[in-house]
């Protein structure tokens, strides 16, 4: 079998094709390597895929590891002459888009890339799909599109209409696109709500890599409405289960289009979180504590009964285990 997966240098696309590489599949992974943050990162991340960076800094240009097993190819997903292309000479049997632009704040700066990437992108997938009688799309969706909802523990069946970051809107646009593939094109189409992921090689614009990053340089750390704030923090091996099955197993639910939340279903307190980081460094954090942030939400809560159900999903990580092993990853990176 082969996968694409989109946004293969990203956070969750690495650690999404090393597991499908360790389990033997054939991965083709593209991704931009867009300066959203450290494009440094990126290539790391590559190299342990056993892709080096000098073949992987040029576009359009395939680049192979030693086993022949995963192919990386830097291109746009909005790039409309080339992504068929890709679809045509590989011949797919299962897609997975994690390739977006992320960040709810930099939503606020920057709202082209988000509608380039993210609609757009999206849009190229799903027509791609749709040509190359691909059967199933597994794709990120996002908690951020139930809002400031007070109704917790979010349930998929919510209402999610009143989004408040571009960045939601564009995810609940990505869900209401696949519905209609599915519904015209009868394509399996499998949206994940990610709730707040971290660990090892994540993203350097979230909080856990801001927080480490600031308290072992000695600077302040920025505490959004004074600390009181709730997270549904997911530790990545726990997406990557979940991701894994949605991929490679066949649901109990025959419906063609399906969403799930994918979270750890126990939410953590920002102080509580800042104090499990201060405690595994060993180093007291100087706090800033400052007003919510335009786009922001209180609380983030995922109820998984639907992916418990469907794939037997079962997160098992905790807090303490999880931010122990971002720190260890942390340390050594640096």
């Amino acid at each position: 079998m082969k996968i694409l997966v989109t946004g293969a240098a990203g956070f969750i696309g690495y650690h999404l094709s090393k597991a499908l590489l360790d389990k033997g599949y054939q991965i083709v992974g593209i991704d931009n390597i867009n300066d959203y943050y450290d494009i440094n990162l990126k290539y790391a991340r590559l190299k342990e895929l056993d892709i080096n960076r000098e073949d992987a800094e040029h576009f359009f240009k395939s680049s192979t590891n030693t086993s022949k097993t995963f192919t990386f190819v830097r291109m746009n997903l909005e790039d409309r002459k080339v992504l068929p292309e890709l679809f045509e000479k590989h011949k797919f049997n299962v897609v997975c888009n994690l390739a977006a632009q992320a960040g709810v704040r930099y939503s606020l700066e920057n709202p082209e890339a988000y509608i380039d990437s993210n609609i757009t992108g999206f849009l190229n997938v799903l027509e791609c799909c749709r040509k190359y009688k691909v059967k199933k799309l597994v794709y990120a969706s996002s908690s951020s599109i139930y809002g400031n909802s007070d109704d917790v523990p979010f349930i998929e069946t919510a209402n999610v209409n009143n989004p408040i970051s571009l960045y939601a809107a564009t995810k609940k646009s990505n869900e209401l696109m696949a519905h209609s593939y599915s519904h015209l094109y009868n394509i399996e189409t499998i949206g994940l709500r990610f709730f707040t992921v971290y660990g090892p090689w994540g993203r350097p614009d979230m909080a856990m890599y801001l927080f480490a990053d600031a308290i072992l340089n000695n600077k302040p750390i920025k505490v959004f409405n004074n600390g009181d704030l709730y997270r549904d923090f997911t530790y990545i091996d726990d997406i990557i289960k979940g991701l894994l099955s949605t991929l490679l197993v066949n649901s109990k639910n025959t419906d063609p289009y399906k969403l799930y939340n994918i979270g750890n279903s126990k939410p953590v307190r920002l102080l509580d979180f800042i104090e499990a980081i201060e405690a595994n460094l060993a180093v007291k954090a100087k706090k800033e504590f400052l007003p919510m942030q335009d786009g922001d939400v209180n609380k983030t809560w995922a109820n998984v009964s639907s992916i418990i159900n469907d794939y037997n999903y079962e997160p098992n990580t905790n807090i303490e285990s999880g931010i122990k092993n971002f720190i260890d990853w942390y340390k050594d990176y640096k």
